[in-house]
């Protein structure tokens, strides 16, 4: 009988360990980034005093639109009382506090002196937007954490303390009262959020009344649909049924409506700023935007196609409703469409200096802006902070107890 060498033996590691693994390496290279910003100062950052924001308020964007998922499920559930969609009420819970913290991990980098994050609490400044969106953000994170409390306290590991469990099960008794504050507080700075481009009158790209409007409505879209794709990637990964296929298909009709309302806006909107207006300030800006910068092609493609045509047709239509791969792509090029959109809003308008910025009056036609090595270190480590925390959530929480077993109509 021969043995095999302990140097030839094959060394097998399970996909999960794999996955954690790489995860973990994500956040080890954002430590470095946040050591590197917290050290030498934002000058280590592609960022100037022409283009202040850059790919971390883009992160911080999307990860608050894309926890809007929160608020609508909890809205749907406990407010509007249509319980087939409780099943994935956790979940949305879970990924909202999830996008909320990685925003808040992504934004004390950003703001270049995070020692000093407590300062709109103190120093009240009411005329600010951000003032507002500083404090409904905050707020609103403390009320995810309300909800989700009860989540953590069943989990298998305070099986030992009953008290645990019974201030849980009180805490959940909150949950509509919670719910009718969190969508109070999330709608707020969700609107307050695209606000804060479009009361700028000094920018013409920006200064327009409905951002606050299309901030709200792409957020629930984006919400809803990374909540539902992550609950089926979920499912594929751990080969449970977590939820109903009839619940899936209701989830993604309802993604794909919002959707459809979005794009209405958003038409609308280009329409009336571009195609109908010819106002000097945003002809100019758009003009150079187009000879400098992709823009124009990223929002028609990415944007509108891409990220608001297919992904409805997908989403819309019964057959590919019942087609996980087809249903994964539409919610796919949703979350992609949201990301794209916070982008292109948040660069457009700093790129092209306006009219009576002294940059043009030096033939600035637009400034430039390219994150460096350390952006995108911090950038993956907050996502790989929010992966590996929904990963382990899954694996160790009780996200999914209330599964639905509603039979198949």
């Amino acid at each position: 009988m021969t043995t095999t060498p302990l140097s030839l033996r094959r060394i097998s590691i399970s996909p999960f360990r794999l996955w954690v693994a790489m995860l973990l390496v994500m956040i080890a290279f954002g430590l470095v980034g946040i050591l590197r910003t917290l050290i030498f100062g934002l000058q280590v950052t592609g960022l100037t005093d022409r283009v202040p924001w850059g790919l971390w308020i883009t992160q911080d964007l999307s990860s608050i639109a894309l926890g809007a998922g929160a608020f609508t499920f909890s809205a749907i559930v406990y407010l509007f009382r249509v319980r087939r969609f409780e099943p994935m009420a956790r979940a949305a819970v879970f990924v909202g506090f999830l996008g909320y913290t990685s925003a808040m991990l992504v934004l004390a980098m950003d703001i270049g002196r995070p020692d000093r994050f407590w300062h709109p609490l103190v120093y009240w400044n009411v005329h600010s937007v951000l003032w507002e969106i500083t404090w409904c953000v905050i707020l609103y994170s403390t009320v995810l954490m309300v909800e989700f409390l009860p989540v953590i306290f069943e989990s298998r590991f305070f099986a030992r303390w009953p008290k645990l469990r019974r201030f849980a099960h009180s805490l959940h008794r909150l949950t509509p009262v919670m719910a009718v504050i969190g969508m109070g507080l999330s709608m707020l700075h969700q609107s307050s959020l695209g606000a804060t481009y479009g009361v700028l009158s000094g920018r013409a790209i920006w200064f327009k009344p409905s951002l606050p409007v299309m901030f709200i409505v792409s957020a629930v879209a984006g919400g809803v649909s990374l909540t539902l794709f992550a609950t089926v990637v979920t499912s594929k990964i751990t080969q449970r049924k977590l939820v109903s296929s009839w619940l899936k298909r209701d989830v993604a009709r309802f993604a794909g409506f919002v959707l459809l309302a979005y794009l209405y806006l958003k038409i609308w909107d280009w329409a009336a700023t571009s195609y109908y207006s010819h106002a000097p300030g945003t002809i100019s800006a758009l003009e150079r935007l187009s000879a400098t910068t992709p823009y124009m092609q990223t929002f028609w493609w990415l944007e509108v196609v891409f990220g608001g045509i297919v992904p409805a047709i997908l989403l819309l239509t019964p057959s590919l409703q019942r087609d996980d791969r087809a249903l994964l792509t539409g919610l796919g090029l949703v979350v992609m469409g949201v990301v794209i959109n916070r982008w292109n809003v948040t660069l457009s308008g700093l790129v092209v200096p306006p009219d009576w910025s002294p940059g043009v009056l030096g033939n600035v036609v637009a400034a430039s802006y390219f994150p460096t090595w350390t952006e995108f270190a911090v950038s993956a480590g907050v996502l790989g902070y929010g992966l590996l925390a929904f990963t382990l959530g899954v694996r160790y929480l009780p996200i999914f107890e209330k599964a639905d077993h509603t039979p198949e109509h």
